[in-house]
């Protein structure tokens, strides 16, 4: 259960000059590192509640992404991250309790019918509309990568970036996923524990093609984690969210 979970990970040390942050996409298959503060990390960041707000560190509990859409302002995440009482707040880039890219409050989640009633393992993906600043969506802001529904499982590597509840700086991992079940897909990439759950898994064209969660709300263990097959059911969802200014 990756949001939960809290384990105590050893990361990597890379020391070859030719080997490149997992955010670029590049580097060895299966080895997580600290990841780099460019562009496509930007779009990654934390969920945090409310009134954590103005004392960002050590607060957040899961990671979301920016999705593109037409209003420029939804993130997509786990469904078992969302749904409680509290009011959250979306911080991308996040680093060592800062907000490069400011605090986005989240308005309004949409979960997935399978699991608000029955919580469906399959069914553990979700967005939320995060309100604008200053007229500007947090689209505007990052960028976002497009959301992609029926792709093939393992067809190309992706790379996973998420935050664990033990450290304030994301990590990244590239791998290629493999077929867990009909409807799941999982990754081996050491480090994503407690906190990495809603970490987008996203291929070389920039299509986020997962979601960390579903079985076992992502994984009982930091090395392997799973997501939903993003098929049908996430495409309506991803359409009826996309349409909420």
């Amino acid at each position: 259960m990756k949001r939960l979970l809290c384990v105590v990970v050893v990361l990597v040390a890379l020391v070859s000059a030719s080997t490149a942050v997992a955010d670029d996409g590049a580097g060895p298959l299966g080895v997580t590192v600290t990841a780099g503060a460019g562009p496509g990390s930007a779009r990654v960041g934390v969920l945090v509640p409310a009134d954590r707000a103005s004392r960002l560190a050590d607060g957040h509990f899961c990671t979301a992404s920016v999705v593109r859409a037409p209003y420029r302002n939804l993130v997509v995440t786990a469904a078992h991250c969302l749904g409680g009482d509290g009011r959250l707040v979306f911080v991308p880039g996040y680093r060592n309790g800062r907000a490069p890219y400011g605090v986005w409050a989240v308005k309004r989640w949409f979960l997935p019918a399978g699991w608000v009633h029955g919580r469906r393992e399959d069914s553990d993906v979700a967005f939320a509309v995060v309100a604008s600043r200053g007229g500007r969506g947090v689209e505007d802001a990052v960028g976002g990568n497009r959301f992609a529904t029926g792709t093939a499982t393992g067809a190309t590597a992706v790379t996973v970036t998420g935050y664990p509840d033990s450290r304030e700086t994301p990590v990244s991992c590239t791998n290629r996923p493999i077929a867990h079940s009909a409807t799941q897909q999982r990754i081996a990439c050491p480090g994503f524990s407690g906190g990495t759950s809603g970490s987008p898994w996203v291929n070389g064209d920039g299509q986020v093609v997962g979601v960390l969660g579903g079985h076992d709300e992502g994984g009982a263990s930091p090395g392997v984690s799973y997501s939903v097959v993003l098929g049908a059911e996430a495409e309506r969802l991803y359409r009826d969210a996309a349409r909420d200014p």
